[in-house]
């Protein structure tokens, strides 16, 4: 079908004299040498891949004598060997080296490019394949992770992450529904719908019954999602749910998932695992989507008037009920504040930006955000690094720029070629329309590099510009695509709407405040790439009715050594890096370094500042370091975090420029309040956002919680031992059993445990450490009394012979038998068995709070208290810190020229063991947690990419890209 659209539209582009006279495309050098092949230039390694889970220090995964290039990072080619290389393991057919990844992909597109005549003749098709491997090969670019999965493989050839599906009032169409996210999820995928087609469960049935309602039907998708991990086991299942807000029950939407928040906290209270992963999370319903309200410029207008907004049938769209929209608008900034969710999609603008309005109005997105066009329809993304672009003298490579734009643009128009798709309903609307969404990661990074802040005028034009000039350049080339093979097959019907928002992006472009050299240069091509582009297209037509969006890039940032993903500005500024050989060092982030020069400070002073950052994690009070200069390192997380408003205004400066929207959360600090929130969300809409979510911290229990930051003794590893003599003499050392004294305290304690009554009585030795149990259940004589006198004697004679009480803590917690339920102890309200109940207790009374932490048990009043204890903790160790600052801070003059070329200093540390990635390093710095989900294949601390979370560890991801 896909070749039989191409050759039509090939015919039609001749017989109207456009490009396709020419044959095809003509292909330029631009990364690569003439008669060296990419592979030649690079000096490549072999390494071993050992992918440990970091709590437990079991093995996931091992591959030994991997090939990759000698500048690739460790946790780079980790990720790529696990996650993309295909085979199975120990197999001759498994891959080994980057060269066959590579190669596997971008053969398969040069063919298909070849075949459907792309090219104009076989040298321009070759060299198309030599920049392409070029640019993967350097970490100039990622296609999206299906590409990697899929591509060259038997599998089927599935390349888009991201899928909008669409569901009508039907129980057939909810049960295809339910089965199309299940093929999406198993390809690799995410997927979004909007479900205000279903009738509300204020409206009748034909049969004269109540309709179910869309939330209902919500349960049965949200359990198959769970049971499903993405990609077979890549990552877990990712979906967005979207309700109108004119739909009947919204109301019963957006309170949907703060309700289930609390019935966590309930749980969580009573004793149960509900930690992210947690053996009692799958309890909790709709916990594996995002969701989000789709608002209209008329109920935002109703929300500023303070007047009534009507709610519609779904049968005949007459007002059922009517609403205050300041109190819904109320209610959602409630809920977020409570559990994140939902957040906002803005529907008049998202289709006042829409190519294809004649065909049908958008009404749903992917899990993240980015892509939003027709239903059932999919987008292929690939991200560029900037950081590639950026030269030594602060400048941006804009030429290279534009034809690394044309190079990507073309390979992802081509797969559309080839593709496979979960559904014939989206096979057909992608061919129709042929959608791509080409973004970048590393805008953080590269804008902390230049020297300016992520939250200015400049960091603003800066990023405006280059992404005006990336979306610019591919409706360009799509343009001249269509010369070759034809426009996208839906054109005809949409030409003057897609006209219209090539002029409205042209349009933005002339707004975009351009504050130095760099951000005039880029605007200016970005201006030449806008009107070439619509002069070709006003003759050609375009090929894509979709360019760009910005994803969350998490995998593939790994994968590409980004310091930054997406639109993010950087997380923190010192970082976990894993080396070669195993082991992990904490450094300042490149960036800075790089930042400290382009802002003129001499080398001498670039150290002292680093190592400032090193000890401290952040800037304030760094020697020589001027206060204007500060907010340049402001990042995500730490002491000098980005101000919420900042993200929205970052995000509304490139949203213009963007052909579908922008994958990012707005993170807000724990006090802030739901009126910030309902602000934040207002504003979104006044500044042309087309979506957004925030976060508040702490809002979620679903996060394993940390204690205070630790003194630094404490926390640093202890120096190296001298290796060991040689003995002969093998010596066995054998426990000695301590036992307690005649007269001993002890305590007895009676409880119920799901009405079962008993009594715990608990000895210790004089010294404060428990000895003895005595366990009485039921009537002396009867087996239970027995069995429990016999376990009593059991653990007393083992905690005398030194087993620590943690020990049989940790085995006997959780413990599932009857009787189980409901408990008479405030500490411990719900148990899973009375052994469950009864080392709680113990764990209460004679363990230390760091030994609970670690172990998850805490009192009742430990639980209301942690965050303010943390808060002062963190206070106190600053206070010492600045304290301490003040006594031996050294004072650097300025001795010298700064040095662009001298060697970055990267102030490294050696990384305490108990910490497994760059976000639970900043736990430590910070002093307080983080909130972020623990990776389900490694256990390590995921971060934020976009608004999903990637794990640097395995590269796992909870979102679609």
């Amino acid at each position: 079908m896909a070749g039989d659209g191409i050759t039509a539209g090939r015919q039609r582009s001749r017989a109207n004299g456009s490009a396709a006279a020419a044959g095809g495309l003509r292909v330029e050098r631009v990364w690569t040498t003439e008669g060296v092949h990419p592979y030649d230039e690079v000096e490549w390694e072999r390494r071993d891949v050992v992918m440990t889970n970091w709590r437990d220090g079991s093995i996931n995964f091992e591959q030994k004598g991997v090939e990759f290039p000698a500048f690739w990072s460790v946790n780079a080619a980790n990720i790529v060997t696990t996650k993309y290389f295909r085979g199975a393991v120990g197999t001759p057919e498994r891959e080994w080296s980057l060269k066959q990844l590579i190669d596997r992909v971008v053969s398969t597109y040069r063919d298909a490019g070849e075949k459907h005549g792309y090219f104009a003749t076989k040298a321009d098709a070759e060299l198309f394949d030599h920049e392409l491997t070029w640019m993967l090969l350097h970490q100039v670019f990622s296609f999206n992770s299906p590409v990697w999965f899929n591509v060259g493989t038997k599998s089927p050839q599935q390349v888009s992450a991201c899928f909008i599906l669409s569901v009508d009032d039907s129980m057939d169409s909810i049960l295809d529904w339910y089965k199309e996210e299940g093929l999406i999820f198993k390809g690799g995928s995410g997927s979004g719908v909007n479900l205000s087609r279903i009738r509300s469960s204020k409206e009748l049935l034909s049969s004269g019954g109540t309709a179910s309602g869309p939330v209902s039907f919500m349960r049965g998708a949200d359990a198959s999602a769970g049971t499903i991990k993405s990609g077979g086991a890549t990552r877990r299942a990712a979906k967005m749910v979207i309700l109108d807000v004119d739909h009947p029950d919204i109301a019963e939407f957006v309170t949907t998932k703060a309700r289930e928040e609390n019935k966590i906290r309930a749980l969580r209270d009573a004793g149960f695992d509900m930690d992210l992963g947690g053996a009692d999370i799958v309890s909790v319903q709709y916990q594996n989507a995002n969701n989000s309200v789709r608002v209209s410029d008329e109920f935002m207008r109703a929300y500023e008037e303070g007047g009534q907004f009507g709610l519609r049938g779904r049968l005949d769209g007459s007002v059922i009920e009517e609403v205050d929209a300041k109190k819904l608008f109320h209610d959602i900034a409630q809920a977020a504040w409570e559990c994140a969710d939902p957040g906002l999609q803005y529907d008049d603008t998202i289709n006042d930006w829409h190519t294809n309005p004649e065909t049908g109005r958008i009404t749903a997105s992917n899990p993240c955000s980015e892509y939003m066009s027709l239903d059932d329809s999919s987008c292929n993304l690939a991200s560029l690094n900037l950081m590639k672009f950026l030269t030594a003298d602060g400048g941006f490579e804009v030429q290279k720029f534009v034809k690394s734009v044309e190079f990507i643009i073309t390979a992802m128009e081509i797969s559309i070629a080839f593709a496979d798709f979960p559904t014939e309903k989206i096979g057909v609307t992608t061919r129709a329309y042929r959608q791509l969404g080409i973004g970048y990661a590393n805008i953080g990074a590269l804008l902390m590099a230049s020297g300016l802040p992520y939250d200015s005028e400049g960091g603003r034009g800066v990023a405006a510009a280059i992404t005006s000039l990336m979306t610019g350049t591919a409706y360009r080339r799509s343009a001249e695509i269509a010369g070759v093979v034809g426009p996208y097959e839906g054109y005809a019907r949409n030409a003057e709407a897609h006209k219209r928002v090539m002029r409205k992006h042209a349009a933005a472009n002339d707004e975009i405040r351009s504050s130095n050299v760099v951000a005039t240069a880029i605007v200016k091509e970005a201006t030449k790439q806008w009107q070439n582009g619509i002069k070709i297209g006003e003759k050609n037509g375009w090929r894509n009715a979709q360019a760009s969006v910005l994803a969350p890039t998490g995998t593939i940032g790994l994968m590409m050594d980004c310091d930054t993903t997406g639109i993010e500005p950087d997380l923190a500024l010192v970082k976990f890096k894993k080396l070669v050989g195993g082991g992990s060092m904490q450094i300042v982030n490149q960036t800075v370094p790089r930042a400290l020069r382009s802002l003129g400070y001499p080398e001498e002073q670039v150290e002292a500042i680093v190592e400032h950052i090193s000890d401290h994690g952040n800037v304030v009070d760094a020697p020589g370091l001027k206060p204007e200069h500060y907010a340049v390192f402001d990042c995500a997380m730490g002491e000098r975090a980005i101000a919420p408003m900042g993200h929205v205004r970052m995000m509304a400066a490139v949203q213009p420029f963007i052909s579908g929207a922008i994958s990012k959360t707005v993170n807000m600090p724990e006090s802030a309040t739901v009126e910030e929130i309902e602000n934040i969300h207002y504003q979104g809409w006044k500044l042309g956002l087309k979506a957004l979510a925030i976060y508040r911290d702490n809002c979620k229990v679903g996060q394993p919680l940390s204690v205070a930051k630790k003194p630094a003794a404490e926390v640093a590893p202890a120096a190296e031992a001298s290796p060991a003599p040689v003995v002969e003499k093998v010596i066995e050392y054998r426990p000695v059993r301590k036992r307690l004294p005649k007269k001993r305290p002890s305590e007895t304690v009676s409880f119920s445990v799901g009405g079962a009554e008993g009594y715990l009585t608990a000895s210790s030795y004089p010294d404060d450490g428990l000895g003895e149990v005595f366990l009485k259940m039921s009537k002396q004589g009867s087996t239970l009394a027995g069995v429990m006198d016999a376990f009593s004697v059991a653990i007393s004679i083992g905690l005398q012979y030194g087993v620590p009480l943690e020990t049989f803590v940790g085995k006997f917690t959780n413990m599932r038998f009857e009787p189980a339920g409901m408990t008479d102890d405030p500490d411990v309200r719900m148990a899973a068995s009375v052994m469950d109940y009864i080392f709680r207790r113990l764990a209460l009374d004679f363990l230390p709070y760091e030994t609970r932490a670690d172990l998850g048990i805490f009192t009742a009043k430990e639980r209301a208290t942690q965050v303010q204890a943390e808060a002062a903790a963190e206070a106190q160790a600053a206070s010492a810190d600045l304290a301490g600052m003040a006594a031996s801070a050294p004072v650097s003059a300025p001795v010298g020229a700064a040095n662009s070329e001298a060697p970055a200093p990267e102030a490294e540390k050696p990384v305490p063991v108990s910490i497994g990635s760059s976000t639970e390093l900043l736990e430590v710095v910070m002093g307080q947690a983080a909130d972020a989900p623990l990776c389900f294949t490694c256990g390590t601390k995921m971060r934020r990419a976009g608004s999903c979370y990637v794990c640097e560890g395995c590269g796992s991801t909870s979102g679609c890209s």
